[in-house]
Formats: C-alpha cells, structure tokens, sequence
C-alpha cells in the first residue's frame, strides 16, 4: 500500500477553500476539508450602500490554506486502508475565482495584511462578483472599439466589470492612495501558488494563461497584454501596472515552483512538491469532469461557468458574448471557450433568504421543500416567466447594468410556482449560451453537469434537460474543480505524461442521467419563445420588438397545460 501515489487539489471558492486529496490512480477521494473564509457575510465583504461591491480578506486565503490542507492530511492519516503518507504526494494544482485581482507590494504582500490598510475595503481583493467598475469597463469596451488592434476579439468583444483592468481602473478613481500603494496587482490564481512556493515578487512570479487571458485581455496575437500606447490612452498610470506583469505565461501543466519548507512544515508536507501554475475554478472543474471537444462542461454553483474547447490545429471564429477564448487555458493545445451566467444559486438562494414563507421555512430545508411542491407543476402552469439577471449578464450580452423581472403574477401565484419559474429562467440563460456556441458552428455533443446543484437538484437538472432538450449527465466527482487541480498536481509532479491521459484515469460521469421529456420540451419551445423576446427587448439597445404579446401568450400557454 505504501507505492500508492497522491495529489492535492485546491479549490479557492466564493465562500470557502476546499482541499482534496486523491488517488492518482483512479481519481478516488482519499481526504478532504473545507475551511470557510470568517470575514463578511460567508466570506465576502459587502457594503448596504453599495450594492456592486464585493470583496474578501486576503488573510482569508492563506489561513484557509494552512486550515484545509493540514485538516486533509490529517484526515487522510487517519483512514484506514488509504495508505497515504505525506512523502507520496507527487504534486499540488490550485484554482481560484476569477476575476479576484489583488494590489500587492513590491515584495508580493497584500496590501490589505498590512496594518495601514486592513480596514480598507479597496485594498482588500477585488472577488468576480464586484460589479462597482461597469463604467470602466464600458469605457474599457468604447475604447477598444476604436483601437487598430481587437483586444476584445478574443473575450466576446466586450469588456467586463468582473474583469481585471476594469476593477483596477476603478480603485485608481476611487481610491488614488490605495492605487499609488499598489507596486502590482495579482490575480488570486497566481497569488497562492506565489504564495506557497516562495515567490510572491510581482516582477518574477509565474502568470498563468487561464487568469491572465480570460479577464486581462492578453493574447500572443498582439503580444501579450494590450500596449503601453492603449493603456495609456485609458490613464497613464495603468502602464505602470504593465510593467509589472511577467508575460511569460504558463499553461497548468507547468510548474509555478516548489512547495517551500516554511509553508510544508505548516501542513504536515514535504518541501519541494511540484505545484502547478495556478487556474481559474471553472476550468480546472472542466478538466476534473472529463472535457473534450464536443463537450460542454457546466459548473453550476453560486453562478455558472460554462466551458468548452477545441483543437488550436482547427480553425475557430471569434464568438460575441464569450468570456474569452484563450489557447491553453484549459487543455495545452487546444483553445479554452468561457461562458456563463453571473447569477444561478445566487438566485435560488435570494428568494429562500427573503421570499419564501414561514411553511417552507420552517421544515429545516427549504429549498428541498419549494422543490417537492415545484416537482408537482407542469412547464407552463403557473402562467410566470422570469429573466435570470439579478446580478446582471455575463453571457451573451455582457451587461451587469441589467436586474431580474419576473412576469406573470396574479394574487394567486404561489412561493414554489416562482421558485420552479426562477429555476426555467436559468435554464432559458443556460440554452441561450449553447445557442451562442452552436451559431458559430461550435457544436455542443453532450453536457455534463457539476457543482452542488448538480449534485443535490433533481428537480433543476430534469428543467434544464427539458429546455436545453439535452440529456444532463452528472460528473462523478463532487469536486470537479479540486479534483482537475488535483490532476494539474499529478501531472506536474510527473505521474502523467499529459493531462489528457489522467483524465482518462481520473475522471467519469455518474450512472444517473435526466433526459428530456418530449411534453415538457413542447411547452418549453414556447416560452422560451417569449423569454428571448424579454431577452433581447430588455438586453439589447437596438432591438424594438414590441411586449404586447408575452403577457397574452403567457396567459394563452396556462391555459392550455391547466386544461
């Protein structure tokens, strides 16, 4: 038993950091721990009079590191028949959120661990869900518009608020001491394997393609990061910045360093383990469900990330609305393709936390309970058809300065009848994303679903195999994104020549699938008629198709599926 090989993978959520601990031989879960971040509401740092903001406690990230990893080691030690021993751990992958961009010193610390500024919301880290720069990044996107070269090309051809050079941008305005403090800024996928490997020093540690291509508008098209020239034309003080960024980016399956012995002897592991350059948690889940071209791999949490990839050997159109498309971000060569929605849990979870009423409440699992009634209606029913945008849209239009609606309501219309409708509404966002891949001839073969919702939502995945009419496959592994960290570790530590080869090994899909029922399908057909009509009438400036009809047609389907 003492042959037997481990890697771990890290996963830096929205609230919580998870460590995984695996088999490198079949993927097997040997160990894992989650340590919630204590700062703000569940890790994040909010503010009422800035409903936009979100950020988090730097300090959140390393003690959560120490807390997870050592918990895990201890835990694997301690189950029998694992035959785990610290030595056997081959290497160590990372993934984070992202866009969460940090301003850091000259020698790599966070601004926000320094005395002078720990209660300084803006030199805390800038999280994917701060939407307060959606000026920036407007402008960001007028701009490039007009530039000799397409920096927006490659990332849907607008530029996001979640995104890094908007969120710096905006602290320069907002808070010039906090930006003049800042030597760089690093994104967190890059922070924590500098962190963990002694290498923190902005100049020289190793950016990864994934953080770096998807939300900072590097390309090797034109070089890398945009110019000096194009910076400077936005404020001369980002090119500073720039300077300060190494544009030797990395692909995962390369090594960001070492595990150092000071942060080896914290949790329990050796010094010197392979750690892998660092990616976003969308696409490392992508590799821990199994990606491949053809398939689309949704990551459904407090938000969806969709991703999908095909070959750099064929050719492949630029795409409106994507989060990027990057060569290697996901897989070495082959293009990473980023899609998804700013709002899916994050829903669900609003309207458990403020809408539902004392009965569902009061049974101890409300969502399971609005579930139960929700499973009973038909597609169609309720006569509701909602627009998943409460925290704006990521894809395809791009636009946070967009909030939900729903449609349909009468003084009869009950807590579970909104509840399955704000379910649909996602789902429509969901279908809309596949829509956007397969019009520019990226067709989607199969899907396969993971996250918690996936996990734990049947009543979700049979809607959304119902309106996307698509069969839902469910990865077998309920930490995808750790486990495709896990996979970079084991294939940076040297067990597989490649990552596609311990995918093979490492990774499956679940016995449990939902297929689409050809009733449900119909009804559906029609709504999401009327919802791509609130979609692009609300979404789109120049769109001018009249409203008059949804409400009448809304009435028209209860109607039909009440009889």
């Amino acid at each position: 038993m003492t042959d037997r090989k481990f890697a771990i993978g890290l996963d830096f959520g929205t609230n919580s950091v998870r460590a995984l601990i695996v088999d490198i031989e079949n993927g097997n879960e040997v160990a894992s721990a989650v340590d919630p971040y204590p700062s703000g509401d569940a890790g994040v740092l909010l503010d009422p009079k800035q409903p936009l903001l979100a950020r988090q406690n730097p300090s959140d990230y390393i003690n959560g590191f120490y807390h997870a990893v050592s918990n895990a080691i201890q835990l694997a030690l301690d189950t029998k028949n694992a035959g785990f021993n610290p030595h056997n751990v081959v290497g160590i992958g990372i993934d984070t959120t992202g866009s969460t961009p940090i301003p850091v010193d000259h020698n790599g610390t966070a601004l926000g661990l320094l005395p002078q500024f720990q209660n300084d919301p803006d030199a805390q880290s800038w999280i994917w869900k701060d939407h307060t720069s959606f000026a920036e990044a407007a402008e960001i996107t007028e701009k490039a518009s007009q530039y000799q070269i397409p920096y927006l090309s490659k990332c849907g051809g607008k530029y996001s608020s979640e995104w890094f050079w908007s969120k710096i941008w905006h602290c320069k305005r907002i808070n010039p001491p906090v930006f003049d403090a800042a030597y760089s800024w690093v994104e967190l996928a890059d922070f924590i394997p500098a962190f963990i490997t002694g290498n923190p020093q902005p100049d020289t540690l190793p950016r990864g393609i994934c953080a770096a291509g998807h939300k900072a508008m590097f390309h090797h098209q034109w070089g890398g990061l945009p110019s000096a020239e194009f910076l400077a034309s936005l404020d001369p003080d980002l090119v500073r910045l720039r300077n300060h960024f190494n544009i030797d980016t990395k692909t995962s399956d390369q090594q960001a360093g070492s595990l150092c012995e000071s942060v080896a002897k914290k949790v329990g592991l050796i010094a010197g383990i392979p750690v892998a350059v660092g990616a976003l948690d969308c696409h490392t889940g992508a590799v821990g469900a199994g990606i491949k071209p053809g398939t689309l791999i949704k990551i459904i949490g407090t938000s969806t990330c969709d991703v999908m990839i095909h070959p750099l050997s064929e050719p492949l159109p630029d795409i409106p609305g994507l989060c990027g498309i990057v060569p290697g971000s996901v897989i070495p060569g082959m293009y990473g393709m980023e899609a998804g929605q700013s709002g899916v849990g994050d829903i669900f979870n609003w309207f458990v936390k403020n809408m539902a009423p004392a009965a569902f409440t009061e049974t101890g699992n409300t969502h399971s309970a609005l579930a139960c009634e929700a499973e009973k209606l038909l597609p169609g029913e309720s006569g509701l058809l909602a627009l998943d945008w409460n925290n704006g849209n990521r894809t395809v239009l791009v636009d946070q300065l967009l909030s939900g609606l729903v449609l349909g309501m009468t003084i009869h219309t009950t807590a579970p009848e909104i509840y399955r409708t704000l379910i649909e509404a996602t789902a429509f966002g969901a279908l809309t994303i596949i829509n956007r891949f397969e019009e520019y001839g990226i067709h989607v073969q199969e899907v396969i679903n993971c996250g918690g919702i996936a996990e734990k939502s049947p009543l979700t995945m049979q809607i959304y195999a119902d309106i996307c009419n698509k069969p839902m496959k469910i990865s077998r592994s309920a930490q995808t994104c750790a486990l495709g960290s896990a996979i970079f570790g084991a294939v940076v530590g040297g067990a597989y020549k490649n990552v596609e080869t311990a995918q093979q090994a490492m990774t499956g899909i679940k016995e449990k699938m939902y297929f689409p029922n050809p009733k449900s399908v119909t009804v559906y057909k029609q709504l999401y008629k009327l919802y791509h009509d609130l979609h692009d009438s609300f979404g789109l400036k120049e769109y001018s198709q009249g409203l008059y009809h949804v409400m009448k047609e809304l009435i028209n389907i209860r109607e039909k599926v009440r009889k």
